[in-house]
This record gives structure tokens, C-alpha cells and sequence, in this order.
């Protein structure tokens, strides 16, 4: 950790020396992947820095520059304070307070693997526009989030494959107006220890080329015996103002994160009892996984002319996950010894997307027009080979024996590799037909091409390709200047991977979302609160092939349907609040061996989260900041199956606080799970369910220079 100290130190060090004002404010962007300089304007963009904790525009839900209040979908937006407020690390932390949204798979607490929106499990999410959660990717960093937008609802016809429930877009920090530096530390009494550096500001006289470099070291250990975690980070972004029309934006992610393969805790049917949430049943000589990501993004924004404007980019993913480890497979007539097997595996991804936008504004009679058209083309290419152990390598889950000898590594079950292109167009159109009425009316039409050849013996090569269409339209009206109701219909479509007993690939899953809702802004639109019910129901999900029992078809169905209730914002200039409450009602409708009626995996039937600050704006409190969160999980199963095991419902409060002791210090103080309630937060393979974080204190300090 003094090696990570000392490296921000210098990178400080060659920060630039001496600065120049800003000119004037550059035209605005209206395309998701442009990016602006961002000042001190009392306005707020799509891109651009939140005041507080309320949202007033996105770009996520349209791609287009558009206000929250006029979009018909249910958008929430976790702001830059909310993340320094909890003092979240990770981009997880931040969703817990998004409304709804739930954690699944994290493969062994490698990354954000899966998450749940609306009863649906999914993996795709998106930096700028862009997806990123490809491959296995590492956790992202919160130090790299300026605005965090969730949208519920499919949201294929903007950005391609996914899961018909929601996702979530990260609007990454960009180069700031004026030059300033930012060094922070974090520490807790779990063991982590943690630097920062964000150093952002012009680097011309002019004010046509910025820079923001977000560095991040972290290390230490974690509540979990002998799981000891390591992350570095460098996040660094250009923007270049080439002419009066043109921004160049050049963005980077280049993150090494290494820890150990660590399941949870197990849940096996014959099991006496459950394990401390701190006992590790690997090994603590094993090593780490050690997981690479590189992200580069080159986008930009041309003005054409007054009305319309070019815009889009290009991004490259790359990514390795490879070390030894260990993973359960069963558990012995006794109840407490656990057969395990020693692994390695080496997961190679790489993934390469092109986007080319064109946005316009016209009017045709008296209708208003915000026209989006665009292409999208992605290449995703990823190879894995994984070798395991036969041989008996056990261990006690109650009390752990370290050290025994490695098994041989005598097999290899998997090694293979596979490719999906896609080829893609959509266009959009939103239309003000009178001053209270608008529509929003898309379609996307996409082509993939996925193939898939193995090296295992006995193995099947299969290729599958179909061609999609995925419409989407949706009205918004206006009762009053602050209150709207709203209607939206739209479709997903996302690729099954595998192939049917003849060697011919799967249909793909395809869904779709009806939803209605209202919104309200108050206390002089300072404050946001919306709700929404809907029903989602997705088909071609795999199940049983009735003529063998050891493959798949494409013929289950699963449905959901619920209420969601999302709030917030500042109720004063010193409380602000965010939070919602989400009722799901996620169940499968049609599966050859499952029964009708089971629950879907990790979904709660009921959960809620709200946080409130309060700040001190004058007086001798001034600059002192108290706070409180409540976050509600309802009980799930472990699994979408017949014999599923359950995971208890919990209840955890969190307390934070800081204090700004003047312009350049902020210290912060927090207590996670305040209760010290044992819980489970996700399960993975119905065995498998990772413990959440016990009562744990997190200091730190912020120093701007």
C-alpha cells in the first residue's frame, strides 16, 4: 500500500505546472457519446455533474440530450454525491440505492456478473453508451462515476441484446473547466486500504484539449479468512475541441484486479447446518485470480449544422482472467465434509464496437421532431480452457483444514472458444404533437452471427444466426406542469448460447415489457418521485429436451410483473434523499421439468432502500453531513428449480457521516450493517450463496489541492 501512496504522489507531481482561463462555454452536445467540458453552470446536461441528488435530464433512456420528466420510462439516476456520500468502492454499492435493483452472481467475488431489475437476471450493462460487461470483466470502480442511470424496461432497441427486465448505463467523469486535483484515502477495520487520485483541467490556453485521470490503487483483507484482495486502476480521459463543430473524446479503463476464487458459503441439501460467514473453504495458499481489463473508447460529436449532428465512436474491450483455484461439488453423507476439486482456468475476451449516430431537429406542421437514426456493428471473441482435479481433495465447511496437497490437474472439461457478431440499425423518433402530449416511437433491426467450436472430446461445434426486429414506442402526458402519466411497449432479443442435441443452435430469447406509470416533480421540481406497474414475459428460455435428458431446448417461458416506487432529491438545500421500494412477482409459466409457478432465482418479492443526508449549511455545524440507510431484501430461492434453497430475508442500516472542514478537506466516517446482520445477498448454481459484509467502520479523508 505505501507503493500505491507514493505512486499517486508522483503522478501528482507531474501534473500540469501552470493554467489558463477557460474560454467560453462550447455548444452543447446532444449524442450520448459526446462529452463537454464541464463547468459551473447553474444548468444541468445529460452528461454533466447532478445538483445533489436530483436528475432533471438523461440521455441513457433516448440517446438524446432529453428531460427525465418527459421520457415515458422509469429512469433512475444515482448522482456523483450519493457515491461520496455512502463512500461506496465499487459500482455495486451505488445500485444498492438505485430502486430495485439486485444482486445476483459474482462469480466468486470477481465482478458484477449478473444483476436483477423487474425479475430478470442480466449481464449486460454500458460505459457511455458503450457495453463493457463482457467476458468476466472486474467490479467497476466508483471512482470513475459521474452519474449512474438505471432504466427499467428492455432497452434492446437502443442498445442491442439483453434481458428484458432493465440495465444500467455508468456516465464516466470527463475534464473539467478549471484545474484541480483531488487525493483521498479510504480505510476499514476489515482491512482494506485505499488511494485515490482525480486530477482534472485544461491543458492549452485555449481551453480546446482537457484532461481527467482517475487513478486507483486498493488493497488489504476482507472479512472473508484468508481472502486477501488487490486493484489498480488507471482511468484516463482527453477531450480535444478540434473546430467550433467537432469534440474528439479519447477515454481509457485499464484496471489489474487479483482475488481469490471465493464461492460464499454452501447450501447442499444435506448440510448440518450453515458456516460462520468468514469461513473460507479453499485455501489460503492457492493464490489469486488475477484479472486484466483494458477499455479504450474514441468517440466524438460533430455539429453539421444548427439542427442535426453527427456522432459516435468506436470502443475496444480486452480482458484475462486466469490463476488456480478452488470450487465445491459435493458434500458427503455426513454433513459437513465437502468434496472439492483444484482447478486452473485461463478465460481470454476480446470485443470490438463501432457506432455511428445522427441526430436532428425539425418540425413538420406543427409537430416538433427529435429524430435518432444510427448503425452499430460489434465483434466479440472469447476463448477459455479450464483443467480440474479427479482425486479426492477435501475439507471440513465448519472448521477448515489449510494446506493439504494439490491434486493433480487430470482433466480438462472445458476448452473452447466462440464468436458473435452483430450487425445492427435502429431510428427513433420523439414527437411533441401538442405542448403536453409526446411520443417516442423505434425500431431496431439486428443480425448475429454466433459460432462456437470446442477442443473437448465428444464435444459439439455448432454455429446459429437470426435476424431480429425490436420495436419500441411509448406516450407521456402532462395533467400539469408537474405531474405526467406515461405508457410504454417494448421488445428484447438476446442470443442463447449452446446447441440442441442435433448440433443446431437455439432460437433466441426474445421478451417483452408493457408498462404505465406517473411521475411527479415537487418542492419546486427539486424533488422526483415516480411509480410504475408492469408486466414483462420472455420466451425461448432453455429447459429439458423431453427426448433427452442431458440437452436443452428452446421452449420455457417465465413472466413477471410488479410495482415499482422510485423517489428522489433534495427536499432542502441541506436533506437530500433517494431511494424506492419494488414489489416483483417473477414466477415460470411454461418449462418441461420445472414446475409451473416457481420462483425465478434471486428475485425478492419485496425489497426497498432509502437514503437521507442531511448537511449544515451555516452555523458552527456548517459543513458537517449526517446520514442514514435502510436497505429491505424480501426472502429468494437459491435457484429456478424444483428443489431450490432459500435465502432469509434482512434487513441492514447503514450510518454515515463527514465533515468539510473548508474548501479543500473532507473527512468521512461510516458504519456498514450497523446491526452486524448476517445475511446472503446472491446464489449461484443452488449451492453456492456469497455472505454479505458485516458490521464494518470506513474512514477517510478527501484533500483537494
Amino acid at each position: 500500500m505505501r507503493r500505491t501512496l507514493v505512486s499517486l504522489c508522483v503522478l501528482q507531481a507531474f501534473s500540469p505546472l501552470s493554467w489558463a482561463e477557460v474560454e467560453s462555454a462550447e455548444k452543447a452536445g446532444i449524442e450520448l457519446q459526446a462529452t463537454s467540458i464541464t463547468g459551473t453552470a447553474d444548468y444541468e446536461t445529460a452528461q454533466g455533474p447532478v445538483q445533489g441528488y436530483h436528475a432533471t435530464r438523461s440521455a441513457s433512456a433516448t440517446r438524446t440530450d432529453t428531460s427525465i420528466h418527459e421520457t415515458p420510462q422509469s429512469i433512475s439516476v444515482v448522482s456523483k454525491d450519493v457515491v461520496e456520500d455512502i463512500g461506496a468502492t465499487r459500482l455495486q454499492d451505488a445500485l444498492d440505492y438505485a430502486g430495485g435493483v439486485g444482486r445476483a452472481n459474482n462469480f466468486g467475488g470477481q465482478g458484477l456478473t449478473t444483476f436483477t431489475v423487474r425479475g430478470f437476471t442480466t449481464g449486460e450493462f454500458y460505459r457511455n453508451g458503450f457495453p463493457i460487461n463482457r467476458g468476466y470483466p472486474n467490479m467497476p470502480d466508483a471512482n470513475t462515476i459521474e452519474r449512474l442511470e438505471v432504466l427499467r424496461g428492455p432497452a434492446t432497441m437502443l442498445y442491442g441484446r439483453g434481458d428484458p427486465g432493465g440495465t444500467f448505463n455508468v456516465v464516466s467523469k470527463q475534464p473539467l473547466a478549471e484545474p484541480t486535483v483531488t487525493l483521498g484515502s479510504q480505510l476499514d477495520d476489515q482491512g482494506m486500504q485505499r488511494a485515490t487520485l482525480d486530477a482534472s483541467g485544461p491543458l492549452d490556453e485555449q481551453g480546446r484539449l482537457a484532461y481527467r485521470l482517475n487513478v486507483v490503487g486498493e488493497g488489504g483483507e476482507t472479512f472473508r479468512d484468508h481472502v486477501e484482495t488487490e486493484r489498480y486502476g488507471v482511468t484516463p480521459v482527453i477531450t480535444w475541441q478540434a473546430t467550433d463543430d467537432t469534440k474528439v473524446i479519447f477515454e481509457g479503463d485499464f484496471m489489474r484486479n487479483n482475488h481469490p476464487l471465493d464461492r460464499g458459503l454452501t447450501r447442499f441439501t444435506n448440510q448440518k447446518g450453515t458456516a460462520s460467514r468468514d469461513t473460507f473453504w479453499g485455501d489460503k495458499d492457492v493464490g489469486k485470480l488475477h484479472n486484466d481489463n483494458n477499455m479504450a473508447q474514441l468517440r466524438f460529436e460533430h455539429l453539421l449544422n444548427d439542427n442535426w449532428t453527427l456522432g459516435g465512436g468506436f470502443q475496444w474491450l480486452d480482458g484475462t482472467l486466469q490463476g488456480n483455484a478452488i470450487e465445491a461439488n459435493s458434500l458427503a453423507a455426513d454433513g459437513h465434509t465437502l468434496n472439492r476439486n483444484f482447478n486452473y482456468r485461463k478465460l481470454e475476451w476480446t470485443d470490438k464496437d463501432a457506432q455511428l449516430n445522427l441526430t436532428g431537429h425539425f418540425s413538420t406542421g406543427a409537430f416538433d421532431h427529435t429524430l435518432l437514426t444510427g448503425v452499430e456493428f460489434e465483434d466479440y471473441d472469447y476463448k477459455s480452457i479450464i483443467q480440474r482435479s479427479s482425486a479426492a481433495y477435501t475439507s471440513d465447511i465448519f472448521n477448515p483444514v489449510y494446506g493439504k496437497p494439490r491434486p493433480a490437474l487430470t482433466s480438462t472439461p472445458t476448452h473452447d472458444k466462440e464468436n458473435l457478431k452483430t450487425y445492427s440499425a435502429f431510428i427513433q423518433d420523439q414527437v411533441a404533437l401538442t405542448e403536453r402530449l409526446k411520443v417516442l416511437a423505434g425500431a431496431r433491426f439486428e443480425r448475429f452471427e454466433h459460432e462456437y467450436e470446442t477442443y473437448v472430446a465428444g464435444g459439439k461445434n455448432w454455429k446459429a444466426s437470426d435476424n431480429s426486429v425490436t420495436p419500441r414506442v411509448g406516450a407521456i402526458y402532462d395533467l400539469t406542469d408537474t405531474l405526467a402519466i406515461y405508457a410504454d411497449a417494448a421488445r428484447s432479443f438476446k442470443p442463447n448460447t449452446g446447441a440442441s442435441s442435433g448440433g443446431v443452435g437455439f432460437e433466441p430469447e426474445k421478451g417483452k415489457s408493457y408498462e404505465m406509470g406517473i411521475k411527479w416533480e415537487g418542492l419546486d421540481r427539486q424533488l422526483s418521485v415516480d411509480a410504475a406497474i408492469y408486466q414483462i414475459d420472455k420466451k425461448n428460455v432453455l429447459t429439458t429436451d423431453p427426448l433427452d435428458p442431458n440437452s436443452k431446448v428452446a421452449a420455457g417461458q417465465v413472466r413477471s410483473r410488479g410495482f415499482d416506487l422510485n423517489v428522489a432529491g433534495n427536499l432542502t438545500p441541506e436533506w437530500r434523499v433517494i431511494g424506492g421500494y419494488a414489489y416483483v412477482d417473477a414466477e415460470v409459466t411454461k418449462d418441461n421439468t420445472i414446475r409451473v409457478g416457481s420462483r425465478l432465482a434471486n428475485i425478492p418479492r419485496n425489497s426497498f432502500s432509502l437514503l437521507n443526508v442531511y448537511e449544515f449549511q451555516d452555523g458552527s455545524l456548517k459543513g458537517l453531513g449526517l446520514g442514514a440507510g435502510a436497505k429491505y431484501v424480501d426472502e429468494r430461492v437459491g435457484q429456478t428449480s424444483n428443489t431450490p434453497f432459500s435465502m432469509d430475508a434482512y434487513t441492514v442500516v447503514d450510518l454515515l457521516s463527514y465533515y468539510k472542514v473548508n474548501d479543500k478537506v473532507r473527512l468521512n466516517l461510516d458504519v456498514k450493517n450497523l446491526f452486524n446482520r448476517d445475511f446472503e445477498e446472491g446464489a449461484f448454481g443452488n449451492f453456492y450463496a456469497y455472505p454479505g459484509e458485516p458490521r464494518t467502520v470506513q474512514v477517510g479523508i478527501a484533500y483537494t489541492l
